[in-house]
């Protein structure tokens, strides 16, 4: 990524009000040094309370690939989802998954919640409400505080920066968004980390670019020959999209929850910010090579059009990654699209 001078502005949002009468106080960590001078934390626990029990609200693309990593290294994990189909389809696949209504939580299902450790928030705003969870501050608040907690993150979008002209932007950049649903997000984030802040807990937003990985890419795009959904007609016309591959945003989560950070957000981002009309090109040229008579009856161009709409290019923003390389010590599996595209077209024995 270009590096750049920033000249930024930190965001002072409008926190949502709760009641501080019962506020916990945080717990103590024991610090730990590694040789490479980076300081970790542990919870004191013994016995039962030992192991990391992770909660994850909207099992979604981001949140079933996390789910999976951390079961294999040992944790205990939950999640939630909001249909029957999905929940039954999840199940099959070996994720432990709620049927839940952010809009009207359960009881049940923020009891359960108390015995777990850390909480990934993986629900995006809704139209008209904002966050259907901090909706609830108070029930929220309560299973915080009677809960074990250590842990918390929200998971926002670089959306919120609007179009910044192509600048570069890092995470003290001021945040102008300029659509209805990434103004929703900036006062979500505000909501979220005063609320873990108001209860004693460790808590993060990580602002993701364009997610893809295996299923969710251009490449699958163009194998299914499925329509673009209308967020992804929206980014056809900006000149730079960052973009991120679920992999790295696992990574990043991991390092979030073992180093004691010193800023709340971050952006989470890889290295090469491109239009879509470049990444779309570059995943059709993997196609063919691959498999030639997929698309061997049209030509490249005239394969990339239904993708690739006629537009003027708008300059955008470039997002900054330097904060979650720095701080978090992130090393990016994919530092660029074309790194992951083929990563995902290598995983793909037969296309049909």
């Amino acid at each position: 990524m270009e590096i750049c001078q920033l000249s930024g502005h930190f965001f002072s949002g409008i926190p949502l009000q709760f009641n501080h009468r019962l506020r916990k106080s945080a717990r103590t960590p024991k610090f730990l040094t590694y040789a490479n001078g980076v300081s970790c934390y542990q919870t004191e626990k013994t016995g039962q309370d030992s192991q990391n029990r992770m909660f994850i609200l909207g099992m979604g693309f981001v949140g079933q690939f996390f789910a999976k990593e951390l079961r294999n290294e040992g944790w205990i994990v939950s999640g939630t989802c909001t249909s029957m189909k999905k929940r039954n389809e999840l199940q099959e696949r070996g994720l432990d998954v709620l049927l839940f209504d952010a809009n009207q939580p359960e009881m049940g299902t923020m009891n359960t919640l108390k015995s777990y450790t850390h909480l990934l928030v993986s629900i995006p705003p809704i139209m008209g409400i904002g966050d259907p969870m901090l909706q609830h501050g108070e029930l929220l608040r309560s299973t915080m505080i009677d809960g074990n907690l250590q842990w918390l993150c929200y998971m926002s979008s670089t959306s919120v920066y609007g179009d910044c002209g192509g600048a570069c932007v890092d995470e003290d950049f001021l945040a102008s968004p300029t659509n209805e649903m990434a103004k929703l997000r900036l006062v979500a984030e505000q909501g979220w980390l005063n609320l873990a802040h108001d209860v004693g807990i460790k808590a993060q937003v990580f602002r993701l670019g364009g997610i893809y990985g295996p299923g969710r890419s251009a490449v699958d795009t163009i194998i299914k020959q499925g329509p673009l959904s209308e967020s992804q007609k929206r980014r056809v016309a900006k000149q730079f999209t960052s973009r991120v591959h679920v992999a790295d945003i696992c990574q990043a989560l991991k390092a979030s929850i073992r180093i004691q950070l010193s800023r709340r957000i971050y952006n989470i981002v890889d290295d090469d910010p491109a239009s879509r009309k470049e990444v779309f090109a570059y995943a059709l040229d993997l196609v063919e090579k691959k498999w030639p008579s997929l698309v061997k009856e049209i030509t490249s161009h005239e394969r990339a059009e239904p993708f690739v709409q006629k537009t003027t290019l708008k300059g955008e923003k470039r997002v900054s990654n330097a904060h979650m390389k720095n701080e978090l010590a992130v090393q990016l599996l994919y530092p660029s699209y074309k790194s992951g595209l083929q990563s995902i077209i290598d995983q793909i024995e037969n296309p049909f």
